[in-house]
């Protein structure tokens, strides 16, 4: 990108600042960089936004409501398990097209899941691929996350940068439903108790590409966590680490390892998909 006098960094869905704090450090390492960053956080949650102030408590940060309140300029951008918490749609394709799933009250009062009549909105927002899929084909599609990714583009196309989301879904759209609750570390009904579990769904990264490069950025990727992880070095990385660790933290960077790069574990489920100005060439773990 070259050296700007002033750049963005912008983190979307903080959490509780650790992520953001880790890279501040690496990227002190970088000549001129800490001067021209200006730190740009995307949180709705005062709660959250109080611990990310005590995480970065070292760091001068401004904190948004959404997208739309950052400043122009370009930017690098990390959202990190982000767009697998936006909501998403459902449809179910009928003998007689697709019909949006609802939530209504069945005859007990309580909350289930029914279809609408056949709806226009499944033949608009579907992709292509998925519009002519075997009746009973349950399909997800996420405005928000379209709707972000498409302005991600625009913003990244015409006054520079790039994005970097890794999260959990597939590669390629395709029909299925990954609509989940989590409640206390464990599966728990979508509909029972709202407001009382994390509701998630899988990430549609073909998905995201295509909003994004229609917008006017170049999309890199996806590619599985676990390669993109080894391509920037995590091995290496690992091996250092383990030169001077006691065998209660050798233990610990193993087991971490594998944990973000082996198949059966987090290395093939999470991907990572970055949304790049298309003057960029190849970005480090895309190619």
């Amino acid at each position: 990108m070259g050296a700007h006098e002033r750049i963005l960094l912008v983190e979307l869905g903080p959490g509780r600042g650790t992520l953001m704090a880790d890279a501040l450090r690496a990227a002190g390492l970088v000549p001129g960089f800490p001067a021209a960053a200006e730190l740009h956080l995307v949180e709705v949650s005062p709660g959250l936004r109080a611990r990310q102030r005590e995480a970065l408590r070292d760091y001068r940060a401004a904190w948004h409501d959404g997208i739309a309140g950052l400043p122009d300029g370009p930017l690098l951008l990390v959202a990190n398990e982000f767009f697998d918490a936006l909501p998403v749609r459902q449809f179910e394709r009928t003998g007689q097209g697709w019909c949006e799933r609802m939530v209504v009250l069945d005859d007990a009062g309580e909350l289930a899941f029914g279809l609408s009549p056949p709806s226009p909105a499944g033949a608009v927002l579907l992709p292509e691929a998925l519009k002519t899929a075997p009746p009973g084909s349950l399909a997800e599609v996420s405005p928000a996350a379209l709707g972000i990714a498409t302005e991600l583009g625009r913003r990244v196309g015409v006054q520079g940068g790039a994005a970097l989301i890794i999260d959990y879904g597939r590669a390629e759209s395709g029909v299925g439903a990954s609509l989940q609750a989590v409640r206390r570390h464990a599966a728990h009904a979508v509909l029972a108790e709202p407001g009382s579990a994390d509701l998630t769904a899988h990430v549609d990264f073909a998905a995201l590409a295509r909003a994004a490069g229609e917008a006017g950025a170049r999309a890199q990727g996806p590619v599985a966590q676990g390669t993109f992880l080894r391509r920037l070095g995590l091995e290496a990385r690992a091996k250092a680490l383990l030169r001077d660790a006691t065998p209660t933290q050798a233990r610990d960077i193993t087991a971490a390892e594998r944990r973000l790069t082996d198949a059966d574990q987090m290395g093939s489920l999470f991907k990572a998909l970055a949304l790049a100005h298309p003057a960029l060439g190849p970005l480090a773990g895309f190619a």
